[in-house]
């Protein structure tokens, strides 16, 4: 069996939508058992206090945010080599979910960074480059509604996620690009001494893997919902050439 088989979409369809119940069955498992853990069963940090447990929030949406781009980019490139209408429409559906995560994102890093830095907000090389992905978020979102030919909507939004796959590495690794910036390093790390403590970290895992999974329902849904609006409108169109 070939992965590309699923390009069909009726294929596609009938592959995905008994698994999304129970996609969102896991995201709910996953979400509350982190949530809960991580915000009432864990105590306050040394340095941080109580505000440390934004981190339950804020780094799964933060890691989603880049992670759709990544999908979206993964996508679009299959759209321009192969023709794929599902893994362009893939693409277009996970968007407007990613632009969310990235929001979630920069508001919950408001919150943490105005007790810890006293300022909601800070030209730091990672904040700026997750702010500047987000509104490539809102103009691939734009760009698909302003163009009414599907396919060329696909051609050119393709090439716009390219492009701000840019902006998407810089926001991943401004850290290890610049020294200065306010914006600590990574709170997942393989170095002992950077990653956060085991107390934080399990529950924080149960947290990014509902995100994952949140996300990863999210599409498959939207995407199904993508196709077959694609459909309908290819209907419409036919009607109207009958009638015409």
């Amino acid at each position: 069996m070939s992965i590309w088989e699923y390009a069909n979409p009726k294929k596609f369809i009938a592959t995905t939508t008994p698994l999304i119940p129970w996609v969102f069955g896991a995201t709910a498992v996953c979400l509350v058992v982190g949530l809960v853990w991580g915000f009432f069963l864990t105590p306050e940090a040394d340095r941080f206090g109580s505000t440390v447990k934004i981190i339950y929030v804020h780094v799964p949406s933060a890691m989603m945010a880049i992670n759709a781009w990544a999908m979206m980019l993964v996508a679009s490139l299959v759209w321009l080599i192969r023709r794929h209408h599902v893994s362009a429409l893939a693409a277009k559906a996970a968007a407007p979910i990613g632009l969310t995560m990235t929001l979630i994102a920069l508001w919950t890093g408001a919150v943490w960074g105005q007790p810890m830095w006293g300022t909601w907000w800070a030209w730091d090389p990672r904040l700026t480059a997750f702010l500047i992905l987000g509104l490539f978020y809102l103009g691939y979102i734009a760009l698909w509604e302003a163009i009414p030919d599907p396919d060329q909507a696909a051609d050119l939004t393709s090439v716009l996620c390219l492009v701000g796959s840019v902006f998407a590495v810089l926001s991943r690794y401004a850290v290890n690009f610049w020294n200065q910036g306010l914006h600590q390093g990574a709170t997942l790390s393989m170095d002992a001494e950077e990653n956060i403590s085991d107390v934080y970290w399990f529950p924080l895992l149960f947290c990014i893997a509902g995100f994952v999974l949140l996300f990863l329902g999210l599409v498959l849904m939207r995407t199904g919902t993508e196709i077959r609006l694609r459909r309908l409108r290819a209907l419409e169109r036919q009607a109207q050439r009958i009638t015409a």
